[in-house]
């Protein structure tokens, strides 16, 4: 089965131009995926390498530019180094032979973003004296490894893969759904289909489904209705695109479970209590606010693309006109983000958990609300609390944090 990249292990490589960071991918890897030379400066952009390194897994390996490249140019390729740090599930921080203050700002920022991290000491077969950067590192995961060589290769895959975080595994639906049990889901074939196949979070939804030993069946929104008549026994859950769910949540009857794709997504790849708290935002904006659509992905804007057109809308229709709004979009974390209101975020199912969360947690730190398109749409059509109502768990973190408000 192919891995997706939402579900690959992201690794990233840092540190300063010369210290090796290509050669020790390369060696690690054991293919020749970044250039190596002895001209300072040669990694310019990064580099991304998808493949399976044992006993790690399905892995993408991200080679950084130095970050002490200098010029103006030069400072250009350390901001992208940076913007990596938003994807990355865990760090290699790469050390020649000596220790300064961009080891040191490194560290300090896997710290701040919760990144954990090893080092990797690099030519050791230069024996050089490490005596000094040895009092730096040996609170942290660190290695003696030669790239040129080979030494400490096969010890630094153990140790990656000992530190590479155990994330919570948080299903799409099949905890919401048991065996011999209907699944129904309500997908349109429209513009924003892709031909010939499903999207993603869609896709998932059928294996789950599947593999919880449940029946999964798939519909049109203009045969929901036709479905559900005939029946015998309603479905346990019924899941619809976001973008429908006014009409589908009118076509379910009240007591059949109701949610939608995204919703599941903001649960299963971020923080859905979060997500919801930060729809709340939507009735603190004026004609005078800002708001960020950030989608993890570059696609090609359709003439009614969801994000771009559709939440812009029924937002300006809500508050009563006068949003701006500013569209970013790939999978780099944007750093400006100057006076912004609210952020309004794809459902990220390009994205790892990891790196949805970290998203999360740096729009947190700049006291920006976020929330997801489903969790936005379902706000504003009133139907939030239906499409919530499978997830009772969030429902009281919901009432508990509405009683500290109170109380505050």
């Amino acid at each position: 089965m192919l891995t997706t990249g939402g579900y690959r292990k992201y690794l990233g490589f840092f540190g300063k131009r010369n210290a090796g960071k290509s050669s020790l991918i390369n060696r690690l890897v054991g293919q020749e995926i970044s250039i190596v030379s002895e001209q300072p400066g040669t990694t310019t952009d990064p580099v991304y390498k998808s493949l399976e390194i044992h006993p790690i897994g399905p892995v993408t390996v991200i080679d950084t530019p130095g970050v002490d490249d200098a010029g103006e140019l030069g400072e250009l390729r350390v901001e992208r180094a940076k913007r990596v740090l938003y994807k990355i599930d865990l760090a290699i921080l790469v050390v020649d032979n000596n220790w300064n203050d961009y080891e040191e700002w490194l560290i300090n920022s896997f710290k701040r973003m919760d990144i954990p991290f090893v080092i990797a000491l690099n030519k050791s077969d230069l024996n050089h004296d490490h005596t000094d950067i040895l009092k730096h590192v040996e609170k942290f995961p660190h290695l003696l490894v030669s790239a040129k060589t080979g030494e400490g290769i096969e010890k630094l895959r153990e140790l990656i893969a000992k530190e590479l975080p155990e994330e919570e595994e948080i299903p799409l639906l099949s905890d919401l759904v048991d065996g011999g049990e209907i699944v129904l889901l309500v997908v349109p074939i429209d513009l924003g289909a892709p031909k010939g196949r499903l999207i993603m979070p869609q896709v998932e939804a059928i294996r789950e489904t599947l593999d919880r030993e449940a029946i999964c069946i798939v519909v049109k929104e203009r045969e929901l209705r036709w479905a559900l008549e005939k029946l015998k026994a309603p479905p346990a859950l019924v899941v619809a695109d976001s973008h429908l769910i006014s009409r589908i949540a009118a076509d379910v009857p009240e007591e059949i479970p109701l949610t939608t794709f995204s919703i599941l997504e903001a649960r299963h790849k971020g923080d859905l209590f979060e997500l919801v708290r930060g729809a709340k935002a939507i009735e603190n904006l004026t004609s005078e606010s800002k708001v960020v659509i950030m989608e993890a992905c570059s696609h090609v804007p359709l003439v009614e693309d969801i994000g771009r057109v559709k939440i812009p809308r029924w937002l300006t229709n809500h508050v009563g006109g006068g949003i701006e709004f500013e569209i970013k979009s790939g999978k780099e974390f944007p750093e400006d983000l100057e006076n912004v209101d609210m952020i309004v975020h794809c459902g990220g199912c390009t994205l790892t958990r990891a790196m949805m969360l970290r998203r999360l947690r740096e729009a947190k730190r700049r006291g920006i609300p976020i929330s997801n398109y489903g969790v936005v749409i379902s706000y504003l059509h009133g139907v939030l609390d239906r499409v919530l109502n499978p997830f009772p768990e969030v429902r009281a973190l919901l009432e508990e944090a509405n009683k500290e408000s109170q109380r505050t």
